[in-house]
């Protein structure tokens, strides 16, 4: 999560296609291309955080196991490690993604 300093491992084919990530299945992708993420370039630039809040804005059937999901195609970590590992600082940062989202959208 680039927004609490963790860093990114590189993607081992960052052109290639959304369901060829770790983690991420067709229904995932799907889901991210409906909420504007056609790439993997795209979800990077984003992060999982982002990524999940724009998708759940789209997609309210989406849970938080996309949000470990995306975590973990963006790290190469299994999505049950980012869960296990990293749940805590990445509902930290989606609570502040929701509120600035609301902010920006007069809620």
């Amino acid at each position: 999560m680039k927004e609490l300093g963790l860093s990114h491992e590189p993607i081992a084919n960052p052109g290639g296609a959304l369901h060829e990530l770790a983690n991420l299945g067709p229904r995932s992708a799907q889901w991210l291309v409906a909420a504007g993420i056609d790439s993997v370039s795209e979800l990077r630039r984003l992060g999982a955080v982002h990524a999940f809040v724009r998708v759940k804005r789209a997609q309210p059937r989406a849970s938080l196991n996309l949000l470990w999901a995306l975590e973990g195609a963006l790290t190469g970590l299994n999505w049950r490690e980012v869960a296990r590992e990293h749940r805590t600082s990445l509902l930290l940062a989606l609570d502040t993604a929701q509120t600035l989202a609301r902010t920006d959208h007069g809620e």
